[in-house]
């Protein structure tokens, strides 16, 4: 079977996905690139002895019109983790893992934008629907800052049975909503948990509200009444690490 090259871009995405081990086909290079940056970028290129090229920046340009820097790495299709093997890894690393499910969120860069929260947080995967929901994408992981290229992601058929799964792997379901009665700081995150973030329009379906161990709200004191999902995934996921810290 075929495989689909995809094209990663930016001199820190690019750095990242070959530090971490990601399989790279070839890297463009912008004719001219100067720089501490590429400097370290191109070191590693020759150390992990990977084909690269100088190409003139009008090729670059063909490839995608966003913000490229000079730098494009091939890379076959990302490969998504399947939910069991997550959950035998996190359980494997530590007692008391931290999982992400995102119920409806389709922007790419609120996904890369959560996915950064996630990795520097500590969170073990990260669980998406197979339709409705974001993927995997070179904006998605320049906007993640590479970390989507270091966090296990799991695309599943159907998000209920997901959650089935990880309430019978004894992982605690807090879903994260407005219309919940107590506050985010009322709910002991330090066990097997796993966060669950909906959509900005629509929120968590109520299928997967129902199934919820418990529910948490984050106390707003403007007058807008809500935060950008990527930035309450941050809130949410950061008091998980305070009461983990504190433990």
């Amino acid at each position: 079977m075929e495989q689909k090259t995809n094209y990663l871009f930016g001199m820190h995405p690019v750095f990242e996905a070959i530090s971490a081990g990601k399989n790279i086909e070839k890297v463009l290079l912008k004719k001219g690139l100067t720089g501490e940056q590429f400097q370290q970028l191109f070191s590693l290129l020759q150390e992990k002895q990977i084909a690269f090229q100088f190409v003139p920046v009008e090729k670059l340009d063909k490839i995608t019109r966003a913000r490229h820097q000079g730098v494009i790495a091939m890379i076959p299709s990302v490969d998504y983790v399947s939910l069991e093997d997550a959950v035998e890894k996190a359980f494997a690393k530590k007692g008391n893992p931290l999982f992400l499910m995102l119920d409806g969120v389709s922007d790419v860069r609120n996904f890369g934008a959560i996915a950064r929260s996630a990795e520097c947080a500590g969170v073990d995967c990260i669980i998406l629907p197979a339709k409705g929901g974001a993927s995997i994408t070179p904006d998605a992981i320049k906007t993640s800052a590479g970390a989507l290229l270091r966090i296990d992601v799991c695309k599943v058929p159907n998000l209920k049975t997901a959650v089935f799964y990880l309430q019978q792997s004894d992982v605690q379901i807090v879903t994260a909503t407005e219309k919940a009665e107590g506050y985010l700081y009322d709910v002991d995150l330090t066990g097997p948990t796993a966060i669950v973030m909906g959509a900005e329009d629509k929120g968590i379906s109520d299928a997967i509200r129902k199934l919820a161990t418990a529910e948490a709200k984050i106390p707003m004191a403007g007058s807008i009444g809500s935060l950008n999902v990527s930035a309450a995934a941050s809130v949410i996921l950061y008091e998980a690490v305070r009461q983990r810290v504190r433990k």
